[in-house]
């Protein structure tokens, strides 16, 4: 991965069925491999926030991100280095209950990263961990060599940037002014 930096965009769109496969099309068309993806509501009402990462370089994401924003639906996109967000993935580990049992090892290293055992019952327990993505490999790999886990899974990056305000925010005030000045 020679120059490249691992970006992650951030795009604020319409509720429209549809608008994904339009996002996922501008990567598809320029062979770039999409990371993670994570799609929500967002704190505004009718708007989604997808959070998507890519290794790639400055001048290909500023491409994609003004692609991105030309799609009909779309209400912005903007691409951020790590640097300039605050982001967590959430992980969720599936453990045999008579090895975590049996084994103290196992609860050490669950506590060791900060993870949560949120279910527990005779044949498996649940725990939870909120963290950086490599953290949640480490503890993968570290719970995989004591030989008990059942399932893994994990979460998209989810992201705020760590500017005071939200640019969308701002974006749909000004829209507003504007289209009430215009009655």
């Amino acid at each position: 991965m020679e120059n490249k930096t691992l970006y992650t965009i951030i795009v604020h769109s319409e509720n429209i069925a549809g608008i994904l496969n339009q996002i996922t099309a501008v990567f598809t068309r320029r062979q770039l491999n999409i990371e993670s993806l994570n799609v929500s509501a967002s704190s505004i009402k009718g708007v989604h926030k997808y959070t998507i990462t890519c290794w790639t370089t400055p001048d290909i994401i500023e491409k994609v991100v003004r692609q991105i924003e030309k799609k009909l639906d779309v209400i912005q996109a903007h691409y951020f280095t790590d640097k300039e967000i605050f982001l967590r993935e959430v992980a969720m580990y599936k453990l045999e209950t008579p090895k975590l049992e049996a084994n103290a090892e196992v609860s050490k290293v669950i506590r060791r990263y900060s993870a949560h055992i949120v279910e527990v019952n005779q044949v498996f327990a649940i725990v939870e961990m909120t963290g950086m993505s490599a953290d949640i490999t480490s503890l993968y790999e570290e719970l995989k060599a004591l030989n008990c886990v059942l399932q893994f899974v994990r979460s998209g990056r989810i992201a705020v940037s760590t500017s005071c305000f939200e640019r969308v925010n701002e974006y749909l005030a000004h829209r507003q002014e504007r289209y009430e000045k215009g009655k």
